[in-house]
């Protein structure tokens, strides 16, 4: 089990290998597996990726986010406007985000994605679409995934796909299916065999609906 520096260290050493990343504009703090961040970044697109960067770090079992978007003194603010253009801009060029599918909302440099879409892919594509526009202050994403089949879903088929992954194959992870909603339940080593199961549960025919409740631990 990594002490309190050593983790802090870790996700330091980890913010500074990313190219994206000033480090020195971000503070760390570690207490028992949780990791605060605090400081600023110039745009949302880094935040984000500094929490990402964060659950990447082995022993680290939750991220509490306080960064703070600051622009440079010299940078043309834009309005909700200039940002709404940009959003639907940035889907019109995006093959993952079917046409005429999603909407926005802009309000205060914060935007709202909302539609009903086939694969959570194309919801996880709008949302990393917006996140790197200039102006943009948060990402909300209420999209809704409605799968074109109306088949159940598939237990054995997710229960194999986790098995088939070498990520999450060794893991404790039960999966338990009701309706269009695919529930998974157990414990995982790190943040990214959590998000990879949730991502293999979501490619599953007739999903609508994830409920990723694995914890993280780590020994």
């Amino acid at each position: 089990m990594k002490t309190d520096t050593q983790l802090q260290q870790d996700v330091m050493a980890e913010l500074k290998w990313e190219p994206t990343l000033s480090a020195s504009q971000i503070g760390v703090s570690a207490k028992d597996g949780v990791v605060t961040l605090t400081g600023s970044v110039d745009g949302y697109a880094k935040k984000s990726e500094a929490e990402d960067a964060v659950k990447r770090v082995t022993g680290v079992t939750a991220v509490v986010e306080k960064i703070e978007i600051k622009y440079p003194s010299n940078w043309a603010k834009k309005d909700d406007n200039d940002i709404a253009a940009e959003v639907v801009n940035a889907f019109k060029w995006n093959w993952e985000v079917p046409s005429g599918k999603v909407k926005a909302k802009v309000e205060k440099g914060w935007v709202t994605l909302e539609g009903d879409l086939s694969w959570n892919f194309q919801s996880d594509a709008a949302a990393k679409a917006v996140k790197s526009l200039e102006g943009v202050a948060g990402v909300s994403n209420n999209i809704k995934i409605k799968s074109p089949t109306d088949d159940a879903i598939e237990k054995a088929d997710i229960e194999s796909a986790l098995n088939r992954n070498w990520s999450v194959s060794d893991q404790d992870i039960q999966v338990k299916v009701s309706g269009h909603k695919a529930t998974l339940t157990g414990t995982v080593d790190s943040w990214h065999q959590k998000d990879e199961a949730s991502r293999i549960a979501w490619n599953a025919p007739g999903v609508w609906t994830v409920a990723n409740e694995l914890l993280v631990e780590y020994e």
